[in-house]
């Protein structure tokens, strides 16, 4: 066979293998971009995104709206978790009658209510223990600027689980005394105040009262 019979036969066969490759490899594989399709428009440099607070329900805001108008710094959502906080610590503070963890959170009103109650129990020689056994549940029902007084009013709810210690007087010759459990639902509305512009921005308690379940 002559040498350039060869060569054009090869090259026929070269160009065949190259378009089946070309058939293969060259096609688009997957899902391509729509043609004219525009890409995701991004913020203009320096707009600021909206702001946003998760969490906080319009009831929420409507009832802090009062006090932001005289302290923009008032954050509901923090102040809701901070109260849950206190309620813990002054029931467990008032079944113990721990009065060092309750005098910086109540007002002295309060504070000498709760001293009536822990020493009439320390009178019948009882001692108290409790525990939640559900997370309480706090709801702010109003938050307000009163002269140069701030007020939020909480409604809590709670399941709590007492024990309570009874005298050695009250055992049975021989056996110790068996503790007293109870268990109980409490719905209260707590009114926790503080001074607008002082330099303590702490809450205290200044009011307890009953609310409906």
């Amino acid at each position: 066979m002559p040498v350039q019979f060869s060569i054009i036969i090869f090259a026929v066969i070269a160009a065949f293998v190259l378009f089946q490759l070309y058939n293969v490899l060259g096609k688009k594989v997957g899902r391509q971009p729509q043609e004219g399709a525009r890409a995701p428009a991004l913020p203009a440099s320096g707009a600021e995104p909206a702001l946003r607070t998760p969490g906080v329900d319009a009831t929420l805001l409507a009832a802090a709206a009062s006090l932001r108008a005289r302290d923009p710094a008032f954050d509901p959502t923090k102040f809701i978790e901070g109260a849950r906080q206190a309620y813990e610590t002054i029931v467990r503070g008032y079944a113990s009658g721990d009065r060092a963890a309750l005098t910086p959170l109540l007002t002295p009103a309060v504070l000498a209510s709760f001293e009536t109650g822990i020493s009439a129990r320390e009178t019948r020689g009882e001692t108290e223990q409790v525990e939640f056994l559900h997370p309480p549940r706090a709801d702010l029902e109003l938050a307000s600027a009163e002269g140069d007084r701030a007020v939020a009013k909480v409604r809590f709810l709670a399941e709590i689980r007492s024990k309570i210690l009874l005298p050695e007087g009250e055992a049975t010759p021989g056996a110790p005394a068996e503790p007293r459990i109870e268990e109980r639902r409490t719905a209260e509305h707590w009114t926790f105040e503080r001074s607008l512009g002082a330099t303590d921005p702490n809450w205290v308690l200044a009011r307890v009262e009953p609310a409906n379940a």
